[in-house]
């Protein structure tokens, strides 16, 4: 089995992008561009999602590769809370919102 040589190559960083690709078109939106706490909450917590894991691996370590992973398994639950709001608000509809949890959930599983 070939080794990873880089974070881009990791499963679990490539469905992160996925779903901050998602927010970002959301967060385009009229109604939720100016819901300026919200769009820079989810904006930021989608993108924290793929860049811990990509400081975690390139730490070169495994303990504290896991450990960027709880961080970002972390991020990814905040962002899945923030869909819940978004769609609450009306910012996005309801299949919207289950494809997005959905993504979210997906990237759990390659944790």
């Amino acid at each position: 089995m070939p080794s990873i040589k880089r974070f881009e190559e990791l499963r679990v960083w490539q469905e992160s992008r996925v779903v901050c690709q998602l927010i970002r078109d959301y967060v385009k939106r009229s109604d939720f561009a100016k819901d300026f706490s919200l769009k820079d909450q989810i904006k930021r917590s989608s993108g924290s999602c793929m860049d811990n894991i990509a400081e975690g691996f390139a730490r070169e370590g495994n303990k504290e590769f896991r450990q960027f992973l709880a961080i970002s398994k972390g991020s990814m639950a905040e962002t899945r809370s923030q869909l819940y709001r978004a769609f609450d608000y009306g910012y996005i509809d309801e299949e919207e919102m289950n494809d997005s949890v959905k993504k979210c959930d997906d990237c759990l599983l390659y944790t």
